[in-house]
């Protein structure tokens, strides 16, 4: 296995992206190790993490090469199930809010599912490239990505000014379960069948970062390390933290976003009417969510689970989660990061 692990690592080192144009990669993707046991795509590892097939052949080169950013663009950022569908819900109606008040019976978010209200931006970029500079700015969107894989107009490096990022993270245990359930929900309508992907072997190749987007954890300490850098630019959430003071954090949310909440709304209750249209209980509840579908297929209702903190224990025995705390420990081990729990 050790050996293994090197071979993979001396391939690696030759397809970073520090000697493959990020808008070339869908060339070397055959040379690249491969992972087929989490459903429903084969994943690559590509620049150390583990990326599905689709995003490295198209949403990667894409962004890279055809993606203009705005400087009034917001992008909300996230490792899968750490809070993604609720962010952009909160995101969204804080930021539209002038055009789409939240007190409005037809809002958006009352007809709409919130992954079709924010898009993700490298999930068929080539198909939606178009829709996508349409917008009407500001624009808010979503990625997976992790923070080495955007392109420096949206981070800011080099010679750019760059864009503003919102990150949220959630504790692993949770974030693994969450994704676990996901898979089982929603491979069907990738046509694969994935009730037999059981939380053993998904925690197994998710400890071993062999999962989309993986390893969480290096996902997470990217984002984290760029958000001390330059607090400015990049806004960490703790998931766990937003659960308790949903209100102190739209707020937050807002004033990073440029777009603060003035005496007068706040005395009018925007802030506590935005965190009440965009509670995952209402948002469940939405006709839309209950029989509708993404554009991309997925049923609504795959995204809207229980939301709570610690519900990983309902699933995992404490031999497993023991697992994967301490490979989560020695993963972090003198980084100055730990994840936040209530649990």
């Amino acid at each position: 296995m050790m050996a293994s692990r090197q071979s993979e690592n001396n391939a690696q080192e030759e397809t970073s992206p520090l000697t493959t144009p990020n808008a070339n990669i869908a060339r070397i993707i055959p040379s690249l190790p491969l992972e087929t046991r989490w459903p429903p795509f084969p994943l690559r590892r590509y620049a150390n993490f583990w990326l599905p097939e689709v995003t490295l052949k198209e949403g990667v080169p894409g962004v890279h090469s055809c993606f203009e950013p705005r400087p009034t663009d917001v992008f909300l950022a996230s490792f899968p199930k750490s809070g993604t569908t609720w962010l952009k819900a909160l995101a969204f109606a804080t930021l539209k809010r002038s055009t789409h008040p939240p007190f409005d019976d037809d809002h958006p978010l009352r007809h709409c599912n919130p992954h079709d209200c924010v898009r993700f931006l490298e999930l068929g970029f080539n198909q939606q490239k178009d829709e996508l500079e349409a917008l009407p700015s500001p624009r808010v969107l979503a990625t997976h990505l992790p923070y080495s894989l955007l392109p420096g107009s949206i981070t800011g490096d080099g010679e750019h000014s760059g864009c503003r990022i919102v990150y949220v993270c959630r504790e692993p245990k949770d974030t693994l379960v969450s994704y676990w359930l996901f898979t089982r929900k929603a491979a069907p309508a990738c046509g694969v069948d994935a009730r037999s992907f059981t939380i053993q072997e998904a925690l197994e190749l998710f400890c071993d970062g062999r999962c989309p987007g993986g390893p969480q954890w290096n996902h997470v300490l990217q984002y984290w390390k760029e958000s001390v850098r330059r607090p400015d630019r990049v806004l960490f959430l703790r998931y766990e933290e937003v659960l308790i003071e949903p209100e102190a954090h739209v707020r937050k949310l807002a004033n990073f976003m440029g777009c603060g909440f003035s005496e007068e709304e706040e005395e009018r209750g925007v802030v506590s009417t935005i965190v009440e249209l965009c509670s995952l209980g209402k948002l469940r509840d939405m006709e839309v969510n209950r029989n509708g579908s993404t554009r991309l297929g997925t049923k609504n209702e795959s995204f809207f689970r229980k939301g709570v903190a610690g519900d990983w224990s309902n699933h995992m025995t404490p031999e497993m989660a023991h697992s994967l705390d301490k490979v989560v420990e020695d993963a972090l081990q003198e980084t100055g990061f730990t994840f936040s729990s209530t649990t």
